[in-house]
């Protein structure tokens, strides 16, 4: 008995561990849920061209790559104003772009991957109902060739209030200057096609005190939490004053007659929003003197100002602060700071002085136009004939418009460094960052109240 007992021990001791170690690989091989990401599609239909932007997250929101790179970007030229008689065309000219934007993102998540466009400046400015006429067409073709997850919301003008308050989110986003004090986030001044926009974080005290906009204008004041933060952002959107739309309303001020903005050696038109204005350089060329009153003029600085602090057009200012010590300025800023010299056109951002623009103006405003090439080599041909206007302009809209110090030191950028990738500094990631922001299982880093 006592040697059956014996064995009967031996035989579990024996089969104990050999059961054990075939239930391990098991409990090795089990897989564990994947991590939660999602994909954002943002179009960015803008004046002069329409881009596509594709961005992956993780759960907290931090970027995962796309490929090689932390963005899918691509564009196509025109923009969608281009097409006010035609607004299936305009629809059609964003296919290509979407069939690359889905090639991107995983089949397996298309239904719940937000695609969004907003329309800017260019479709803001078109008279009477082109420019829902388009984004209607645009909404049909989304639905009938898309695949992706598209809220009744998603295709619309955005305001040039959005447009600054997202861009603003997003180079603060890419610094990484959320969840810090307001006086340690950077202010932004986006200068597109068809407006400009400033944003930049204000305190408490100066929010309580923003005045009433004017009829038709968006509130001075966007309150947001961003990871847990709130912040008051100061943002104000001028239409009519973009780089290509400023063109129009200075040589508005001369009023067909020979403009003193207008290089030396060119006489012809310059054509916007479907209107021709005369562009005609004066019998002695461009001058900055002159130049720079024509500008004070088209920018209307001697508005009545019916608060205690405005810029130009007598907009109330937003009280100033450290929230604008720290200024980025992106899109036409950049481009004509590295086209004239100003910046170096190797790097993704440049520190420069406002002062520089003012320099490089007074070279410009004294250069004929068969000159002009091999002084601003880099300048687009079809641009020259502007240099002066340009250059006089964004010094003029920063110093007198917005009332900076010549003197301050500013970053012009078109990409922001995030670990160790460039990313575009452009207000659709800060689009891209509430759409994800409201998808279950994510956190919610951006909403606005």
């Amino acid at each position: 008995m006592e040697s059956q007992v014996l064995t009967a021990l031996m035989l579990i001791i024996c089969l104990v561990p050999c059961c054990s170690s075939q239930m391990q690989p098991m409990l090795l091989h089990r897989k564990s849920p994947k991590p939660t990401t999602s994909y954002a599609v943002i179009f960015d239909a803008g004046s002069t061209g329409s881009r596509v932007h594709v961005f992956h997250f993780n759960q907290i929101l931090d970027l995962l790559p796309i490929g090689q790179d932390l963005e899918f970007l691509d564009k196509v030229k025109p923009g969608l104003s281009a097409y006010a008689e035609n607004p299936e065309k305009a629809a059609e000219s964003l296919i290509p772009l979407l069939e690359e934007a889905e090639s991107v993102v995983p089949k397996r998540v298309h239904h719940k991957t937000p695609l969004k466009l907003g329309a800017t400046a260019g479709l803001r400015l078109l008279k009477g109902n082109a420019s829902e006429l388009i984004l209607q067409a645009v909404r049909d073709m989304f639905k009938e060739r898309g695949t992706l997850k598209l809220e009744p919301d998603a295709v619309a003008v955005i305001g040039g209030t959005q447009e600054g308050s997202y861009l603003w989110v997003a180079i603060n986003y890419l610094l990484g200057n959320l969840a810090k004090e307001y006086g340690e986030t950077v202010g932004v001044v986006d200068l597109g096609g068809g407006s400009v926009q400033m944003a930049y974080a204000i305190s408490e005290e100066n929010a309580a005190k923003a005045p009433n906009a004017q009829q038709g204008d968006d509130p001075y004041v966007t309150r947001m939490y961003l990871k847990g933060t709130k912040y008051s952002v100061y943002v104000h959107s001028y239409l009519h004053y973009g780089k290509e739309a400023s063109r129009a309303e200075i040589l508005k001020v001369t009023r067909g007659s020979n403009n003193p903005c207008i290089l030396a050696g060119f006489n012809g038109s310059y054509v916007y929003g479907g209107v021709e204005y005369q562009a005609s350089a004066m019998p002695g060329g461009s001058s900055f003197s002159e130049c720079r009153n024509t500008v004070l003029k088209a920018l209307n600085v001697n508005a009545t100002c019916p608060n205690e602090n405005c810029t130009f057009g007598g907009i109330w200012n937003g009280g100033g602060g450290p929230g604008q010590k720290n200024l980025y300025l992106a899109t036409s800023f950049y481009y004509l700071a590295t086209e004239s010299g100003i910046a170096d056109i190797k790097k993704p951002s440049d520190k420069v002085r406002i002062v520089d623009y003012k320099i490089a103006a007074e070279l410009a405003c004294k250069t004929a136009l068969e000159e002009a090439k091999s002084t601003f080599p880099l300048m687009k041909d079809n641009g020259l004939q502007y240099a002066c206007l340009d250059l006089v302009y964004q010094y003029t809209l920063l110093v007198d418009g917005f009332g900076l110090d010549p003197w301050q030191e500013v970053t012009v950028v078109k990409q922001v460094k995030y670990k160790d990738h460039l990313v575009e500094a452009t207000w659709p990631l800060g689009t891209a960052i509430e759409a994800v922001s409201s998808l279950p299982k994510f956190d919610r880093l951006l909403y606005f109240v």
